[in-house]
């Protein structure tokens, strides 16, 4: 029951972890209070540069979810009447998170990890050695990663204090629609958004599959349907749409600067901090930030240099490689507020400008 490397949470941050350091050599434990597979509420918009590190996580079997996946080669954002296209180059990838989760969670397994579903963490003390209790189970590990998600019992007390801010929904479902864009359309209404992707690249005789993923305030909407009536173009696309899945919802959306360490916790993924999700990146920043945060740690598991240090130097990386989405979002964000009177006369030059528009996608990677 004693471990090199506990991690909290079986996500795409919490098994990029798990299998980087499981094929350093390191005894990985990982727990999460789910069972896989599982829905989730996610754009499923997997960005280039995230898709290398991907192939090498999957085991041989889970491979054809890169093969078959649709590409993802140029976005339209839908804003106050106006429509701006930009190249997404190189292209991303559209993988639902049913699939995704199942298949990184069973490639830890093969990596030799000893995973454990449908476990809650009750409580982690100590440090350096840290104890770890998960239903009736008590477990030993030199070092934690918290993969538990932007919520959770592990959530520091200054994002918790965030919480009595604006109320921030999502919600997603799948749908099938007959002539479906090979774009990810991302349309903005005041408080809020809803992006609009294929995610199989097959087709049937009802169409083709689609997510469909919104972010609004609750005071906006607080359902699917109010938000699709919301955006005009969004409106009149999505008349004839089949729904596919149910609908699936979280809350709190709460954005905040990065805290990569914790308590003595390397925090990964919506853990370390949630990044608006229109600038497509989220899945990428849980595959990146997992595998940085073993990598940080294989010193201090070799007996190189202390947890502290590998802490410290986890922070550094996390902070040199990663954070610069978080800037640009949270500028990207902050224009979106402007009032319409200032915005849409932007907006509408900006859309007439497709080196401008690429620009903006480009910063966003």
């Amino acid at each position: 029951m004693s471990f090199d490397l506990a991690i909290i949470g079986g996500g795409p941050a919490g098994c990029a972890a798990a299998i980087v350091a499981a094929k350093s050599g390191a005894r990985v434990l990982l727990l999460d209070r789910s069972r896989f597979p599982r829905q989730k509420v996610c754009g499923e918009f997997v960005s280039a540069e995230s898709l290398g590190l991907l192939q090498l996580l999957l085991a041989d079997d889970f491979q054809y979810l890169l093969s078959k996946s649709p590409r993802i080669s140029r976005t339209r954002i839908f804003l106050d009447g106006s429509m701006l296209e930009a190249a997404i180059n190189p292209p991303a990838a559209s993988i639902a998170r049913f699939d995704l989760d199942s298949a990184l969670w069973q490639s830890c397994c093969e990596a030799g990890v000893e995973a454990h579903a449908e476990t809650t963490v009750k409580s982690i003390e100590g440090s350096g050695l840290f104890r770890i209790v998960a239903g009736d189970q008590v477990f030993e590990s030199k070092s934690v990663i918290n993969a538990s998600g932007r919520w959770s019992s592990f959530t520091s007390r200054e994002v918790r204090a965030r919480s009595t801010d604006q109320k921030w929904i999502g919600i997603k479902a799948h749908y099938y629609e007959i002539a479906a864009a090979s774009s990810v359309d991302l349309y903005f209404v005041d408080g809020g958004y809803c992006g609009v992707q294929p995610v199989a690249a097959a087709h049937n005789g009802s169409g083709t599959r689609i997510n469909a993923c919104a972010m609004v305030r609750a005071d906006v909407a607080n359902s699917l349907p109010e938000v699709l009536r919301l955006n005009p173009a969004l409106r009149e696309r999505s008349y004839s749409w089949t729904p596919v899945t149910e609908t699936v919802t979280t809350s709190p959306l709460i954005f905040h600067q990065p805290e990569p360490v914790q308590n003595g916790m390397l925090q990964v993924g919506d853990a370390a901090a949630f990044v608006d999700p229109f600038v497509g990146d989220g899945i990428s920043l849980a595959l990146r930030s997992g595998a940085l945060a073993s990598e940080c740690l294989h010193s201090f598991l070799q007996g190189r240099c202390s947890l502290e240090e590998a802490s410290m130097r986890y922070a550094q990386a996390y902070t040199q490689r990663l954070s610069r989405v978080f800037k640009v979002s949270s500028l990207l964000r902050g224009w979106l507020r402007w009032p319409r009177a200032v915005r849409k006369p932007m907006f509408s030059l900006i859309s007439r400008t497709p080196f401008v528009g690429r620009q903006i996608v480009n910063l966003t990677r």
